[in-house]
């Protein structure tokens, strides 16, 4: 079953079981997916439902920060349980060590890069991790790149 079909099918699940919060973040999830889906005219692979359930977490998390510093933990907290929602149709996030450790490695690799080729450095770091099949956040790399090349 593709993450498409999983999400149409708990959808009708929250609607039966009258799970407002649920229900509310898979329309908004299916939305998403159908609107991408009619851009490019034919059916999403789970590689492409991914990237974009990837980018409403990102936009869940900029909404927590905003929120946060606005004052309405309550809008927050809304944001943080529809992120743990989306989570569970994606692979598992890897972890600082591992990305870490993946960094090192490529920055064995490469030699001894400076910080003027952390681009090259974040291309390679990515291009690992994600043949993985893990999800990474590359602002995670990025933060991880910049402090072992002393930036």
């Amino acid at each position: 079953m593709t993450i498409s079909e999983q999400v149409q099918k708990d959808m009708v699940d929250a609607m039966r079981s009258r799970d407002e919060l649920r229900l509310s973040t898979l329309r908004m999830m299916r939305a998403a997916l159908m609107n991408k889906e009619k851009d490019k005219r034919s059916p999403l692979d789970d590689k492409e439902c991914q990237q974009i359930l990837a980018t409403l977490i990102k936009q869940r998390k900029d909404s927590i920060e905003q929120f946060t510093k606005g004052g309405r933990q309550e809008l927050a907290d809304k944001e943080a349980a529809e992120i743990k929602l989306i989570e569970t149709y994606l692979p598992k996030a890897m972890g600082e060590e591992e990305v870490a450790a993946a960094v090192k490695a490529t920055i064995a690799e490469m030699g001894s890069p400076t910080m003027k080729d952390m681009g090259t450095v974040m291309k390679n770091a990515m291009a690992k991790l994600q043949a993985t099949g893990a999800r990474v956040e590359g602002k995670m790399v990025s933060d991880t790149v910049k402090k072992l090349l002393g930036g």
